[in-house]
C-alpha cells in the first residue's frame, strides 16, 4: 500500500492518481454491472408476475362471471348432444334440447376447459389440484362446479394485488362459469339487418329511378303544352 502511494515526487504522484482514479473507474463499472443486472431480473419477475395475474384473472372471470342460474358446467360435446336429440326425438314424451341452448352449453364448456388449462399451467398447488379434479370430472362425464377454485383464485389475486381479504362474515353466492351468447343469435341477426339493408337499397334505388323517369315524364309534358317560339310559327 505504501509503495501504491507515492506523494515524494511529481512522477510518483501522477501514478498514484492513475491508479486511483483506474481502481475507481473499476469500481463504477462492477457496481453499474450489478445493478443492470439485477434492475434487469426485476423487470423480468414483474413481466412474469404481470402475465401470471393477467392469465389468472381472465380464468377468474371465465370460471366466475355467474351468480345466478345453473353453475354447472355440461361436460357433453357435439356429438353427445346430437346423439342426446336425435334419441329424444324417436322417444314419445322427451324433449329434444334447442340447438341455441346446446350451442351455449358447449361454448361454456370449450371456455372453462381452456381456464382450466391456464390455471393448471400458471396457478398455485392448491388451484392446479382443483383444477386436475375438474378437468377429470369433465372427462368422466361428470357435471363440474367451479365455486372452489373461483375462491381460490380471488384469495390468491387479492392477496398479490396487496389488497384487503374479503370479510369473512360477508356471504357470497357461489360462482360459475359465464354464460356467452350463442353465435346463432348474432350470426342471424346481422343477415337479417343485411337483408333488411339490401331492402332498403332496392327500394330507394327504385324510387330514386321512378322519380327520375316521373321528372322526365311531366317535362315533356311542359314542353308539349308550351307555345311555340316567334321563328318556330309557320309564317
Amino acid at each position: 500500500m505504501r509503495n501504491l502511494i507515492d506523494f515524494s515526487s511529481w512522477q510518483g504522484m501522477l501514478s498514484t492518481l492513475l491508479g486511483l482514479v483506474l481502481v475507481t473507474l473499476v469500481a463504477v463499472g462492477i457496481r453499474l454491472l450489478v445493478m443492470q443486472r439485477i434492475q434487469q431480473r426485476r423487470e423480468r419477475q414483474n413481466r412474469q408476475i404481470n402475465e401470471r395475474l393477467k392469465t389468472l384473472i381472465a380464468a377468474y372471470k371465465t370460471l366466475g362471471g355467474s351468480f345466478t342460474g345453473n353453475l354447472a358446467v355440461d361436460p357433453r360435446h357435439l356429438r353427445d348432444l346430437r346423439t342426446h336429440a336425435s334419441a329424444a326425438d324417436g322417444a314419445p314424451g322427451e324433449a329434444a334440447p334447442e340447438e341455441g341452448n346446446s350451442e351455449r352449453r358447449r361454448r361454456i364448456r370449450d371456455a372453462v376447459e381452456a381456464a382450466l388449462s391456464d390455471v393448471v399451467l400458471l396457478g398455485t398447488a392448491e388451484q392446479v389440484r382443483l383444477a386436475v379434479q375438474a378437468a377429470n370430472d369433465m372427462v368422466a362425464g361428470r357435471q363440474v362446479e367451479t365455486a372452489a377454485l373461483v375462491v381460490s383464485l380471488r384469495d390468491f389475486i387479492r392477496e398479490v394485488l396487496e389488497l384487503e381479504a374479503v370479510p369473512a362474515d360477508l356471504p357470497i353466492p357461489k360462482q360459475g362459469p359465464v354464460r356467452s351468447p350463442a353465435a346463432g343469435g348474432r350470426g342471424g341477426a346481422a343477415n337479417a339487418g343485411g337483408r333488411g339493408g339490401g331492402g332498403g337499397q332496392g327500394g330507394g334505388a327504385g324510387m330514386a329511378a321512378g322519380g327520375a323517369l316521373g321528372l322526365g315524364a311531366g317535362r315533356a309534358s311542359q314542353d308539349e303544352g308550351a307555345p311555340l317560339a316567334p321563328d318556330a310559327r309557320e309564317p
